[in-house]
């Protein structure tokens, strides 16, 4: 027979719930439950906590702003996206409409005849004024009626060819009406891309400097000047020049 073996008598569930209560009265009454002598007293755990609760507190406001911060990003990206999205749009519609072969081969075609109709018709113009013009001095030089009246007749089949000739302004003009047309459907849709990213005047800002690169008689020649433009010489000035 074994000798029994002897267990060490260990805390019971009446002893635990014990102490616990007597912990809990020490946090009450203000006195650390393991502190040992005048550290622990309710002024210095009452700063602890202070301070740890001012802590987490700036710890929250911290991560409440990049969470603003982050939601104005977000909203700045969201606007960069649509106006971007809307760009793409503006440039579909220009590419489908004004930008394709056939268009841009219209407008070209449309340009070439107004520069074919009004060279033919002011070559007709000429020829028919400057046969006006030998009419009329041959018409002075002649004495036979005949001749007069043919001649005068001639001097009306040319002012008729002149006014035949001038018919080319209602073509021209129509041509030039469909131009314009495809010209204004280009800047109007222009235009609202530059209204997507701010307007004019923010496309001013990131707009290069304009340099002339003409080199010659070519940096000279500038065509005609519209009614109302500045910096061109009137024709007062070129007489004052021979003065």
């Amino acid at each position: 027979m074994l000798a029994p073996i002897e267990f060490e008598a260990g805390p019971t569930n009446r002893d635990l719930m014990a102490e616990l209560r007597a912990i809990r009265a020490q946090i009450v009454n203000g006195v650390h439950p393991v502190a040992v002598g005048e550290s622990g007293s309710k002024q210095e755990i009452d700063a602890s906590l202070a301070a740890e609760a001012a802590e987490a507190k700036a710890l929250l406001a911290s991560y409440k702003a990049q969470v603003e911060q982050c939601e104005k990003l977000k909203v700045e990206l969201d606007l960069i996206h649509n106006a971007i999205d809307q760009t793409k749009r503006e440039i579909a519609v220009l590419h489908s409409k004004s930008f394709s072969g056939e268009e841009m081969a219209k407008v070209n075609g449309e340009l070439g005849a107004v520069v074919g109709g009004t060279e033919e018709a002011t070559q007709q113009i000429l020829e028919a004024a400057e046969a006006i013009d030998q009419a009329a001095t041959a018409l002075g030089k002649v004495n036979s009626a005949d001749q007069q009246q043919a001649l005068s007749e001639e001097i009306q089949e040319r002012v008729i060819s002149i006014f035949e000739a001038c018919n080319f302004q209602d073509l021209t003009g129509q041509r030039i009406s469909k131009v314009m047309n495809t010209m204004k459907f280009i800047e109007h849709h222009i235009v609202a891309m530059m209204e997507i990213w701010g307007g004019v005047d923010e496309i001013k800002a990131h707009a290069p400097p304009v340099v002339d690169t003409r080199e010659g008689d070519d940096r000279l020649l500038n065509g005609p000047r519209a009614l109302g433009d500045d910096g061109h010489a009137s024709q007062d000035d070129i007489d004052a020049m021979f003065n």
